[in-house]
């Protein structure tokens, strides 16, 4: 795996959204470790084929990116890492919540949802599935604006960085990551049989993962903190790197704090 790291102190493992790569926590690794650099050890790894990560030729499962996940600890000499991810990295985060669960210090879950797809999105992933394969090309995903819409209308001015990242993902990677997201079963058993601290991030304007979902992940979870970030859309931590980073410390001070 491709991985950026930066910063000592409590491993912090961020999990990037689809169809984007680690760039996408560049604020973070800057920010997290804080001004001395030992308040946490941020690790951004580029998930299944996309950034700087193979593919591999296995079927499409987020089991295994959350095995890789436990692989990267190893090699990084890790017990246990707070895990957190945004969107399809959120799917990732409950994957390796479920399949892991002794690695995990606390878990972060922003701009996602816990419950399976609906047929009518599963359906969905498998056009753009479909589609991209067909065409060897990922321009369907910025025909259909993928980049605008998934930013609040005051983040705008961050599309172009988002399109260039959304243009990066190979056709292969894609279309592997839609059809492991389709499959994913509902997670909200893991979140009411976890035992570490959880945070839960939401946009208030996010349209892709609404307010209710973050709701209901924070009400399946007994240690749960809800924060909303106003004004902004699907990538919080992209639209308002403050306000999530923020959440991000109100988490490892609840680790910390045992």
């Amino acid at each position: 795996m491709s991985v950026r790291e930066s910063g000592s102190g409590t491993p912090l493992v961020l999990l990037h959204a689809f169809p984007l790569n680690a760039s996408m926590w560049s604020a973070q690794l800057d920010a997290l470790p804080g001004p001395t650099g030992d308040e946490a050890r941020v690790l951004a790894p580029d998930q299944r084929g996309f950034g700087g990560t193979e593919l591999g030729a296995d079927e499409p499962s987020l089991d295994l990116v959350a095995d890789d996940l436990a692989l990267l600890l190893d090699a990084a000499g890790i017990d246990r890492a707070v895990v957190g991810g945004l969107s399809m990295g959120g799917y990732v985060a409950l994957a390796f919540a479920r399949r892991h669960p002794d690695r995990l210090a606390g878990l972060l879950l922003s701009n996602t949802r816990a419950t399976a797809d609906t047929d009518a999105a599963r359906a969905n992933r498998e056009r753009i599935a479909a589609a991209v394969t067909a065409r060897d090309s990922v321009q369907l995903l910025l025909d259909e604006r993928v980049a605008a819409g998934q930013l609040g209308p005051d983040s705008q001015h961050l599309v172009e960085r988002v399109q260039a990242m959304v243009a990066a993902a190979p056709p292969a990677a894609v279309a592997w990551a839609q059809r492991a997201m389709a499959a994913r079963p509902d997670s909200l058993d893991v979140l009411a049989g976890l035992r570490v601290p959880l945070a839960v991030v939401a946009g208030a304007l996010d349209a892709l993962a609404p307010l209710e979902e973050a709701e209901r992940m924070v009400q399946a979870g007994p240690d749960a903190e809800l924060t909303v970030v106003p004004g902004v859309g699907h990538l919080s931590a992209l639209e308002s790197p403050g306000a999530f980073d923020a959440a991000v410390r109100r988490l490892l001070a609840r680790v910390a704090a045992g």
